[in-house]
């Protein structure tokens, strides 16, 4: 088996991801300010994210649609599973999380068939191993 140069490249925002579809193996989408790490927590403890656009009106019934419980709104308070990585921590494996946010969810929804991953600091090195196996950097 011989190793095939992988070919990276980087977008920002739609019009970025757009421009990346057509030629890509796997899109990684690194959401700093909270989606990709609370995805990383999430899964960690075995739950299934499912993104959704932030501020859609029908998010509750495609959750329910999905067997799936809603994140709410950080600024909702209470102790309701949200965006934040903390209230993530205590998720039950096999929960099945319908997590709306501005950037990450958005993005990851339309990437289509492409294989997607939500990168962060602390799935870096499974993000890049991952990547490079659905990538076909071996042939």
């Amino acid at each position: 088996m011989r190793r095939i140069q992988p070919r990276v490249d980087f977008g920002w925002g739609l019009r970025g991801l757009q421009s990346l579809l057509a030629t890509s193996d796997v899109v990684v989408i690194v959401d700093v300010l909270s989606f990709s790490t609370a995805v990383d927590v999430a899964t960690s403890r075995g739950a299934r994210i499912l993104p959704f656009p932030y501020g859609h009106t029908d998010a509750e019934s495609y959750a329910r649609s999905r067997g799936a419980v809603l994140a709410q709104p950080r600024l909702a308070g209470g102790e309701q599973l949200n965006l934040s990585p903390e209230t993530l921590k205590a998720v039950a494996s096999g929960t099945r999380i319908v997590l709306p946010s501005p950037n990450g969810s958005r993005l990851s929804r339309e990437t289509g068939a492409v294989p997607t991953l939500a990168g962060c600091l602390r799935n870096a090195t499974a993000v890049a191993q991952g990547a490079s196996s659905l990538g076909g950097l071996y042939a």
